[in-house]
Parts: C-alpha cells; structure tokens; sequence
C-alpha cells in the first residue's frame, strides 16, 4: 500500500492510499474510521478524488463518526462494559 497524500481538514485526518488498483480513502476521527476504495479505473486521474472528497462528502462522512460513536456506546450500554 503507497500512501499519496494527506488531506488536511480540520474536522477529520484524510489520508489517501493507492493499493491493488484502488484508490483507498481514509477518514478517522479519534479511534473511528471509514476508508472508501476506489476502483483506479472509475477516475481519469489522481486528481478526481480531491474532486469527491467536496464539503458535502467530508460533512457527512463527519456525521455519520458522530452515529459511529453512538451506535459503539450503545453497544457498550447494552453490555454494561
């Protein structure tokens, strides 16, 4: 796996990765992530990924780190752990 940038944001650590043809994209915020692939394929360049990652993506990528945590602290709950 070759790591080809960072991303900044200041809501999330955006990292993307090329690996077997895809394009992975790596979100994580505290101890959560969500990486998306991306066949190589789909995309005419490198590029069109900075194009998926717009506000409207990263946003709710961002909201659904904030179901990811509730949906871990229920299971916690339920548990009593």
């Amino acid at each position: 796996m070759r790591q080809l940038a960072i991303i900044p944001h200041p809501a999330a650590k955006i990292t993307l990765f090329s690996w077997n043809g895809k394009y992975l994209i790596k979100l994580e915020k505290g101890s959560l992530e969500q990486t998306y692939k991306v066949s190589e394929l789909d995309l005419t360049s490198e590029a069109d990924i900075h194009l998926l990652l717009d506000d409207e993506f990263v946003q709710a990528a961002v909201q659904r780190f904030s179901a990811m945590q509730q949906d871990l602290q229920a299971a916690f709950d339920r548990h009593g752990i």
